[in-house]
């Protein structure tokens, strides 16, 4: 493992400087936190983000042997010389060749005792991919009141992004409904880690439950993001929590939303010798996967 310390104005700068340096994605590397930016006062005491950022290093590659020239091959006899060299010099009789003795049978190795100081890790979740879940068939479109409200508050703001999306309102439990966004290119509607989608989600709870004395939940998805992002989420918590056992070093992962984190935690809730808690405030708030002896 190699690491570099990159400074910037703010901790997600320094973190950027870091990623394009190494020519690595956020996911390849574990980021520690050394000294958080301070703005002071009146500029006055200010001092930058300080980032530790580690990496696996990929093993070199062995050059290859120099191959060295074979030495010239002297230039064989005729036939009729080499046949007049065996008529000089006889073949001495080598006699009987000596059997190899019996090679005896190598004692079996004893068990390695086990280490006392090294304590019980546990055993690790396998990092298997999992196929990506499809939707939950939830059945006929809601009709209600409620979801027509849902319905026509998403297809005007459709209609106002330039997307043409079909809106699908489904009621999944009392005053819970889940919306699907269908069509094509739906990445806009998605943005960078759905940050979009959860935009469009929390206009439309805010639509909804404005001026009514009974609050529903909805949940807005588009070409299956949830369940996928959860999905990495999952992965990459299992990921880092092998570092942190390996390495016996506390890890802090990216500023995440209040959803995402209780993904991470509960991902790590039975992992051995590992314990996750927040850190921040929002939108800054973060995941810290901690060493626990």
């Amino acid at each position: 493992m190699r690491y570099i310390d990159v400074t910037g104005k703010t901790e997600a700068e320094a973190i950027a400087k870091a990623l394009e340096q190494l020519k690595m994605d956020r996911d390849d590397v574990s980021v520690e936190i050394l000294e958080r930016a301070k703005s002071g006062f009146l500029g006055i005491g200010a001092s930058p983000a300080k980032v530790r950022v580690t990496y696996d290093d990929a093993p070199e590659e062995a050059p290859a042997p120099a191959v060295e020239p074979r030495p010239a091959q002297p230039q064989r006899p005729a036939p009729a010389e080499r046949l007049q060299k065996a008529e000089r010099a006889p073949r001495p009789d080598r006699g009987e060749r000596p059997q190899k003795a019996e090679r005896t049978p190598r004692p079996e190795r004893a068990p390695r005792p086990e280490r006392p100081d090294r304590p019980d890790r546990g055993e690790r979740p396998q990092r298997t991919e999992r196929p990506t879940p499809a939707p939950v068939d939830l059945g006929e479109e809601a009709t209600d009141p409620k979801a027509e409200q849902i319905r026509a508050f998403l297809t005007g703001l459709m209609e106002h992004m330039g997307s043409a999306a079909q809106v699908k309102v489904y009621q999944a439990e009392k005053d819970r409904y889940k919306v699907y966004l269908e069509g094509e290119k739906l990445g806009q509607l998605i943005g960078r880690r759905g940050e979009t989608l959860d935009a469009i989600q929390q206009l439309t709870n805010y639509s909804v439950n404005r001026g009514s004395d009974k609050r529903v939940r909805v949940h807005v998805d588009a070409e299956n993001y949830r369940e996928k992002r959860e999905q990495s989420l999952q992965n990459l918590a299992l990921k880092v929590a092998g570092k942190v056992v390996r390495y016996r070093k506390n890890v802090t992962l990216e500023p995440m939303n209040a959803y995402e984190r209780h993904v991470i935690h509960t991902a790590l809730q039975d992992y051995a010798h590992v314990t996750t808690y927040s850190m921040g405030t929002e939108p800054n708030r973060r995941v810290v996967v901690a060493y626990e002896r």
